[in-house]
């Protein structure tokens, strides 16, 4: 089983930044897809940016501009890089892995923007 955890969250106000990490043990020769999601309470779990096999990435359009996904394959993290966050970037936010085969998640880490 392919582990992923994230970390990196935490209180913040508006405007400000956080970045979010996810370790994982996946092998980089299986990985097609990496992303990020996030859920808050009482709504749908939403892709918020993916980064794709050959490094092209994809936002959300509530984030495009603000947030920047990354990856090092060295270290085996995808990173997201949020800055001008908004109340509404509020959420649990959970690192997502798709190989050929399987999706992997992470356990979630909590993201709150609040003045």
């Amino acid at each position: 089983q392919v582990q992923l955890v994230e970390s990196g969250g935490g209180l913040v106000q508006p405007g400000g930044s956080l970045r979010l990490s996810c370790a994982h043990s996946a092998s980089i020769f299986s990985i097609n897809v990496m992303g990020w999601y996030r859920q808050a309470p009482g709504k749908q779990r939403e892709l918020v940016a993916l980064i794709i096999r050959g490094g092209s990435t994809k936002y959300v359009d509530s984030v495009k501009g603000r947030f920047t996904i990354s990856r090092d394959n060295a270290k085996n993290t995808v990173d997201l890089q949020m800055n001008s966050l908004k109340p509404e970037d509020t959420a649990v936010y959970y690192c997502n892995i798709k190989d050929f085969t399987r999706d992997y998640w992470g356990q979630g880490t909590q993201v709150t923007v609040s003045s």
